[in-house]
């Protein structure tokens, strides 16, 4: 960012008047010791706004939580790991709005001012008689200092949990931006799979909030990927408090302006932090098309890229394969001359006018044998540019993911299935 800030600790719960707080259910496993089941609470009103799974199946919780925020804006949240709620038909509707009831009552709220998560395995209804009885003991537990718990309880695969929170000034006041998010498998844009919480106590009124969020999830969550698969989760809920004491920030002022810098940064930050745990990776790419005639041609070269499996198994291997690269770039569908095409790869010419350049293999061999390095692809023939983050395939993730049916196993027992 351009101006000053501070990290501060507390994750999603470092703004004013933002409670949370997790408890372990044995979602997924009964005997597993692990948090679970999170709740992030405001004590005063909040406007809200989020962006969801373009997967044309949708888990029941993101339907019910995008019903509610049509009917207005969202002071709670509740979310848990281990089942998505997915393919579940209507049982999974009336689970996923019990779940919402059950924080609604007693904190003095309507069902459609709670947001509803899940993550978790799909097709498998949910161990409803394993979470009810941890309700009380949530809303119990809620506390200024939980942030932590709630970024920790919605991890899946991710090997840690990830948050961030930061203050700045905004005119006269001081505020706090904090989120937590969890995603490493099923990772592609439109959304990226991913859970993300974001609050702030800054004042933001519900229309500039949404247009702000629509606009930072597509310059963060909406530009990375691992695998190129879509989920049926995918949630970002951002809310805003105002408890900061400021006044409502105005559409398009100054403070409007520098508030959006702020959470593209955050939501970039925790974007970035996602692939980096991705599973099995290990390699952290970032890929930036030049010189495209529009900027729908540079996105479309740098996902084809991104999303090559070709070209991810070739950075896995530490191999600088430009003509990978290059392939890609030719059936993205973008307007591209292939004698235009330049590659750098860390800096060095791999490929310049779609040819071999002079840089020694050996040389661009090191780049690539580094875990975290930059793709330049200039097509030569405009102005407009697209960056996106991505990671290397492994083998380690094939056999990562050739089986998760234990839970299975475990539904049968539970007479779920």
């Amino acid at each position: 960012m351009d101006f000053p800030f501070t990290r501060i600790k507390g994750g999603v719960g470092a703004p004013q008047r933002f409670l949370t707080s997790a408890v372990g259910c044995g979602i997924k496993n009964p005997a597993a010791d692990r948090l679970d089941l999170a709740l992030i609470y405001s004590e005063v009103p909040c406007s809200s706004a989020g962006t969801f799974t373009t997967n044309r199946v949708k888990a029941a919780p993101v339907r019910v939580t995008q019903a509610n925020l049509r009917k207005g804006n969202l002071r709670a949240i509740i979310a848990n790991s281990g089942n998505a709620n997915a393919c579940t038909g209507v049982q999974g509707i009336q689970d996923a709005n019990a779940m919402c009831d059950a924080v609604a009552k007693p904190l003095g709220l309507k069902r459609s001012e709670v947001g509803v998560c899940s993550t978790g395995v799909i097709g498998l209804p949910m161990p409803m008689m394993r979470i009810e009885p941890k309700y009380d003991d949530l809303i119990d537990r809620l506390g200024p200092k939980n942030g932590g718990s709630v970024a920790s309880a919605i991890i899946t695969s991710d090997t840690h949990p990830k948050e961030i929170a930061i203050s700045f000034d905004l005119g006269d006041h001081r505020v706090r931006l904090g989120g937590c998010v969890k995603g490493a498998g099923m990772i592609s844009p439109s959304m990226a799979t991913m859970l993300c919480f974001i609050t702030t106590d800054a004042h933001f009124p519900t229309e500039c909030l949404r247009k702000a969020v629509l606009e930072c999830v597509e310059e963060s969550f909406n530009r990375i990927t691992i695998d190129g698969d879509m989920s049926t989760n995918d949630t970002v809920l951002v809310m805003a408090n105002g408890a900061s004491g400021m006044p409502p920030i105005r559409r398009n002022g100054k403070r409007c302006k520098q508030f959006r810098q702020a959470l593209c940064w955050l939501m970039l930050e925790l974007a970035k932090a996602v692939v980096r745990d991705g599973e099995r990776v290990t390699k952290f790419v970032t890929v930036h098309v030049i010189g495209a005639r529009t900027y729908l041609d540079a996105k479309k070269v740098a996902e084809a890229v991104c999303k090559s499996a070709l070209v991810k198994s070739s950075w896995n291997g530490g191999d600088p394969n430009w003509g990978r690269i290059i392939h890609a770039v030719g059936y993205s569908r973008a307007r591209i001359r292939e004698e235009l095409v330049d590659i750098h790869i860390g800096g060095k010419a791999a490929c310049l006018g779609g040819l071999q350049a002079a840089t020694p293999m050996d040389e661009l061999r090191a780049v690539v044998a580094e875990p975290e390095f930059g793709i330049v692809i200039n097509l030569n023939q405009g102005d407009a540019d697209y960056t996106m983050y991505s990671s290397d395939l492994s083998p380690e993730y094939i056999d990562f993911n050739r089986s998760e049916y234990a839970y299975w196993k475990q539904a049968r027992k539970d007479g779920l299935v």
